[in-house]
């Protein structure tokens, strides 16, 4: 715990800052805010009471049951309010934002509220928002009107996807063919389907465009482009690639357009997003696919900060001090490279990549079962050579597969 003392018969006037999440990440977040010298409270679940987390900068680590209601998890934090006055709440991972915006609807702590929320956790209120705002979105359609359903499939031709309106990443996507199969999966779902969309499914090259947003205002923007897709990785195995694209490029400019007319169109205030579009085969132009407010996973914030010089994580944390203390908050200075990630599930426990030995890595990832590393070059197309022949290399000396997880693992 951190045991920077108030001297004796002195009152700790630091601003406590509580932290939610119920997944083991946001370690850097954690350093920032105590560094900027606030409180650091971290809520977390009993199971992950002894993970890895920055016991040296934490006031205190706390811990709740799993799978506590709303109220639950309501009276527990207000609870704590009696003795502690939290001046931010910020949910860590993308699953605890919706508890974090009622908290502070119900505890009036400025930050982002349940509408603006739902713009970035739920799949069907953020394609109508970015549909409205101009940005072009793969036709699709609430699952609630049988009609509507029919005439959707009718005017537009399959397959379709099928997806959870508030899931991460592409868990729980299923891809449907016909009508027969789409009434089939329903009855499975049974009350549940109308937590899900149908979408138009349109094959094509992913991208993200990762960002910083300062009171309403883009203030950094990176753009990358996945080799196959998420979807595919999670539903069929193989190699998860992605790297930063030349940013003078007329994709890098595109989707960075696209992104700043997106987030002013959710309600975006301040913070990071993670943000997903699609050149489509058909007709080459970008599609919208979907946004999170939060630190992209899979080893994307490591990637920009190869990059570029700046930890999203660490920037994350400097706004919302910031924001609270009334200072304009300004980027430090970045440097223009670029950094490629390939990463995978493996056979064995502690894979070796030592035999991987390009002067361009700059991190090997330490994590059981899986196998990654990181590039990084002042030339986009080096790393984009690399990541094609480490891609294949890690294919054939490492990769595992196993069933796509039915709810999130980390």
């Amino acid at each position: 715990m951190n045991t920077a003392a108030v001297p004796a018969g002195q009152t700790d006037r630091r601003e406590t800052i509580l932290c939610i999440s119920t997944y083991e990440k946001g370690q850097a977040f954690l350093r920032q805010i105590a560094a900027e010298g606030c409180r650091v409270v971290l809520l977390t679940v009993e199971k992950l009471k002894d993970a890895d987390w920055p016991r040296d900068i934490l006031d205190e680590l706390l811990t709740m049951p799993e799978r506590l209601t709303l109220e639950q998890v309501t009276n527990t934090v207000t609870y704590l309010a009696r003795s502690r006055k939290f001046v931010r709440i910020v949910a860590l991972d993308e699953f605890d934002m919706g508890m974090a915006a009622h908290l502070r609807e119900h505890m009036r702590i400025p930050g982002m509220g349940v509408t603006t929320t739902a713009h970035f956790r739920d799949k069907l209120a953020m394609r109508t928002e970015a549909k409205r705002a101009g940005l072009l979105v793969p036709e699709f359609t609430p699952v609630l009107n049988y009609d509507d359903l029919r005439d959707y499939m009718n005017r537009v031709h399959g397959p379709w996807v099928l997806k959870p309106r508030s899931e991460a990443s592409a868990i729980g996507i299923q891809v449907i063919h016909n009508s027969e199969q789409l009434w089939r999966s329903l009855d499975e779902l049974g009350d549940r389907q109308s937590y899900f969309l149908l979408e138009k499914f349109v094959p094509g090259e992913i991208f993200h465009v990762d960002a910083i947003t300062r009171e309403g205002e883009v203030i950094f923007q990176i753009a990358s482009q996945y080799g196959k897709p998420p979807m595919k990785v999670m539903h069929e195995g193989g190699v998860f690639t992605t790297r930063t694209i030349d940013r003078t490029s007329a994709d890098a400019i595109a989707l960075r357009e696209m992104n700043c007319r997106l987030l002013p169109a959710l309600k975006f205030l301040r913070g990071v997003t993670h943000a997903e579009f699609i050149r489509a085969e058909s007709d080459g132009r970008f599609y919208f696919l979907e946004v999170a407010a939060r630190v992209g996973g899979a080893f994307i914030a490591e990637l920009v900060e190869f990059a570029t010089g700046l930890n999203l994580w660490r920037e994350w944390a400097r706004i919302e001090v910031n924001s609270y203390r009334g200072i304009r908050y300004t980027l430090p200075e970045q440097r223009q490279s670029y950094a490629g990630s390939v990463l995978c599930l493996a056979r064995t426990e502690e894979p070796d990549t030592s035999r991987f030995d390009a002067p361009e890595i700059v991190y090997r990832m330490k994590k059981h079962h899986h196998a990654g590393l990181i590039v990084a070059s002042v030339d986009p197309e080096r790393v984009r050579t690399l990541l094609e022949e480490y891609g294949r290399r890690f294919f054939e000396e490492f990769l595992a597969v196993e069933p796509a997880p039915l709810k999130p693992t980390a």
